[in-house]
């Protein structure tokens, strides 16, 4: 498959202009292995180093769309990879906006730094994906990677009136959904069933 043609596999999908535009000007091939860069627009996910993958571009299309990113907002992606899908939401924020990426494999975040040198409003973190950042709260928290639950470490930097997606469920198989933070409380806005992503390192 071309970019054009994921391109209108997206657009067919229905998702919005921003994201569409955001996958536009991203290259996937910089984001993968050398030894795959000839799949890179096929809608499938592709292997990483240290057995974690970069995920298929129309799962990364629904959990941004679910999360409801806004220009300008401060977003924060746990478990973030080879960078893509950050580099994805800086398009969708735009320069204004900030975007924070935490990967537990120092191997993927030294890559992924190398890979978002050209972001000026990305910034990567080795750590603990339920280490408390300096930076929070954050406007949207996108968690890249199977849990049973969220722990309270993560949705504590949530914003008021903020959303967080995640995937949810067992190592087998999750929903990817998203909760939405009014007064304190969070509420559930929407379960998709049906997606495996790699688990959460601890």
């Amino acid at each position: 498959m071309e970019k054009e043609e994921l391109i209108k596999s997206l657009k067919n999908k229905g998702f919005n202009d921003k994201i569409i535009t955001a996958f536009q000007h991203v290259k996937r091939e910089n984001f993968v292995h050398e030894k795959f860069r000839r799949m890179a627009y096929e809608d499938i996910a592709l292997p990483l180093s240290n057995d974690q993958t970069i995920s298929q571009p129309s799962t990364i299309a629904l959990a941004l769309s679910i999360l409801k990113i806004k220009e300008n907002q401060k977003v924060l992606e746990i478990g973030s990879g080879c960078g893509y899908t950050l580099a994805l939401i800086s398009e969708i924020i735009g320069e204004k906006g900030k975007a924070y990426g935490i990967e537990i494999v120092k191997e993927l975040a030294d890559d992924s730094i190398n890979n978002l040198k050209e972001y000026s409003n990305i910034t990567i973190y080795n750590k603990n994906g339920k280490e408390k950042l300096d930076e929070a709260p954050f406007n949207r928290i996108l968690i890249s990677a199977a849990l049973t639950e969220i722990p309270h470490e993560i949705l504590d930097q949530l914003s008021e009136n903020g959303i967080i997606v995640a995937p949810i469920g067992s190592n087998f198989m999750q929903t990817l959904t998203s909760i939405r933070k009014r007064e304190g409380k969070f509420t559930v806005e929407k379960e998709i069933p049906g997606f495996i992503f790699v688990h959460f390192v601890d």
